[in-house]
């Protein structure tokens, strides 16, 4: 098989920190692990105040728990506010400002990049539960800018349960070759961003069939294929003419919206974020499923689809680091539930998350009409990603999810991804005729029949 060289953006790297100018913390609103190594380190500290108060909040992790990962062999201990102890008045970490950069736990040393090793190439992607990493992402004139260039910190010595173990030997020989295809995917403007999504599903589908055996096709063959017909530009039309759902898919977008909401700590920007949202698709006590897609459908096409349209980048590098944040179709080592996950259920967690943000985006342009901008985009997408994607189960919850709304399949992807413009028609599971479970929506969305 001829090698082609694997795109390795560098744009993770090109991140600074902005420190006390951020309009968010880092430092606020979650657990914050310590690696074994680093824990020492803390242990060994001369004495003093900030020793004292380093010592007091670590909060060792069960002997056998940080035995399988010590990676997480210990937590900060968050204040009543949430926020780190070790947060300065101005809002900056005051072991790096006492001890420099190098006494930083692994996470913190890193945050907000996310590497991944093990499946070909070293591949550095960032989380956009940063204002100033979101900022970088999808403001990017020209994302994929490829490079080499090392990583700052190097990884704790740790074993982890490798994501990869689902995938043949043949698969993992091709890495490289099977990830360029899907960045290419990703940014073929032949089709729009929710077709390539559809493209990507296939994809899955068929690695799935060769690592399980029931593809005879080798791994060279079905590329060569895969990226020949797509480069043709010939599935448009027949992608186009997939039946659509909107009352379906605005019920998966509210419940997708819903998850984590009793799991996870809400910020006020999320809150920001979800008031906008709801306020954009028409929420009031008498909503119905119904005018809420309805509002949903003008707000995309009076506001969400014209600014996107001055501004094609924005999604598709939001797509892209996805696909590099999660390491599709590989997954993450370091996540012990991504070694049983097929690659299809890999795809799966990359499409909720964004028909999620694409939902949300559709209804915070309605709240803020002509004046929508790119700064709401990154409000919203950082507020969404800070609540969402660091929570351990949110993968768990988006595939149970899916699954209970039959939407995990082809046909329901298409409903869940493509973009919301058509009438609103059928749905045969009745989301519209019933009363939905409160629970199930934001604090602030009870549709009712």
């Amino acid at each position: 098989m001829n090698q082609t060289r694997s795109l390795l953006p560098e744009y993770a790297h090109r991140f600074q920190c902005i420190g006390s100018a951020c309009e968010d913390t880092c430092c606020q609103g979650w657990q914050v692990p310590v690696d074994e190594a680093t824990y020492q380190r803390y242990q060994n500290l001369p004495d003093g105040p900030l020793r004292a108060r380093i010592v007091e909040n670590l909060e060792p992790k069960p002997a056998e728990e940080a035995a399988s990962n010590p990676a997480i062999f210990a937590i900060i201990r968050m204040t009543a506010e949430n926020r780190c102890p070790l947060l300065t008045a101005d809002r900056l970490c005051g072991i790096q400002s006492a001890y420099g950069h190098e006494l930083l736990s692994y996470t913190c040393a890193t945050y907000p990049r996310v590497r991944h090793t093990g499946s070909g190439s070293a591949i550095t992607a960032l989380t956009l539960s940063c204002p100033e990493a979101a900022r970088l992402v999808l403001l990017a004139p020209n994302l994929l800018e490829t490079g080499t260039t090392p990583d700052r910190v190097a990884e704790p010595a740790t074993q982890y349960a490798g994501g990869t173990a689902y995938l043949s030997h043949a698969l993992l020989e091709c890495a490289d070759d099977i990830r360029t295809t899907v960045i290419r995917t990703a940014t073929n403007h032949l089709y729009p961003l929710w077709q390539r999504l559809f493209l990507l599903n296939v994809f899955a589908k068929r690695l799935d069939g060769i690592a399980t055996g029931e593809s005879d096709r080798t791994p060279a063959d079905f590329l060569a294929d895969f990226n020949a017909t797509a480069a043709q530009g010939s599935l448009r039309l027949a992608m186009d003419a997939l039946p659509g759902d909107d009352l379906a898919q605005m019920d998966a977008v509210l419940r997708l919206a819903g998850l984590m909401l009793h799991r996870s700590n809400v910020g006020p920007r999320f809150q920001e974020c979800i008031n906008a949202f709801t306020n954009g698709i028409g929420n009031a006590p008498d909503a119905t499923l119904r005018s809420l897609a309805a509002q949903a459908r003008s707000a995309h096409q009076l506001y969400f689809a014209p600014f996107f349209r001055h501004h094609p980048r924005i999604l598709e590098n939001y797509l892209v680091n996805t696909v590099l944040r999660l390491n599709f179709p590989f997954g993450s080592a370091k996540n012990p539930d991504e070694k049983g996950r097929t690659i299809t259920q890999r795809f799966v967690i990359l499409a909720a998350q964004f028909a999620l943000i694409r939902g949300l985006l559709i209804g915070v342009a309605g709240h803020h009409g002509e004046r929508f901008s790119a700064d709401h985009v990154v409000h919203t997408v950082q507020s969404a990603s800070k609540h969402f994607e660091h929570h351990p189960e949110f993968g768990k919850q988006i595939l149970g999810l899916l699954a209970e709304l039959k939407l995990d399949t082809s046909s329901g992807l298409t409903i869940l991804l493509r973009e919301p413009v058509h009438a609103a028609g059928s749905n045969p599971r009745g989301p519209s005729s019933q009363r939905a479970a409160s629970g199930h929506y934001p604090n602030s969305v009870h549709p009712v029949s």
